[in-house]
């Protein structure tokens, strides 16, 4: 489906820093409250569900289901030379929900199907977490 998806480099700042070079590891980052032992999504210092401050990045293990998804026929900016691509909502195992880009996927993706986060280098000190079928082996681009 369409060119290789650009990876534009991310904003990193003080307070992301941890997730970003976590990402060059192969690893995903989500916020964790020990107070309420709640994972959350943006990773950030202060828990959206009890309010406590002194959360701290916990691994995930990048596993989850698609629950919505769109084919994007007309990108803009560095993706308007890609042809056709898909964003989605990926419901995690451990609870938050990332909206991503689902790769080497299908045209027969479904709302439900499994899948597994992969991770394509910035030009920067990042890489980009996306989502691909969990039924096939996960990789780095």
């Amino acid at each position: 489906m369409g060119a290789q998806l650009p990876a534009p480099e991310p904003a990193i700042g003080p307070e992301s820093a941890e997730f970003w070079a976590a990402t060059l590891e192969g690893r995903l980052l989500l916020g964790f409250c020990d107070s309420c032992l709640t994972y959350f999504w943006y990773p950030r210092p202060l828990c959206p569900a009890c309010g406590t401050w002194g959360a701290r990045l916990r691994e995930s293990a990048g596993l989850g289901e698609v629950v919505s998804y769109t084919r994007v026929h007309r990108g803009l900016g560095e993706y308007a030379e890609v042809g056709v691509y898909v964003v989605g909502y990926v419901q995690l195992d451990e609870g938050p929900r990332l909206l991503t880009n689902l790769v080497d996927v299908s045209d027969d993706l479904r709302i439900g199907d499994r899948v597994a986060v992969v991770f394509h280098k910035t030009d920067g000190p990042a890489a980009l977490p996306r989502f691909r079928p969990a039924s096939e082996p996960a990789h780095s681009a």
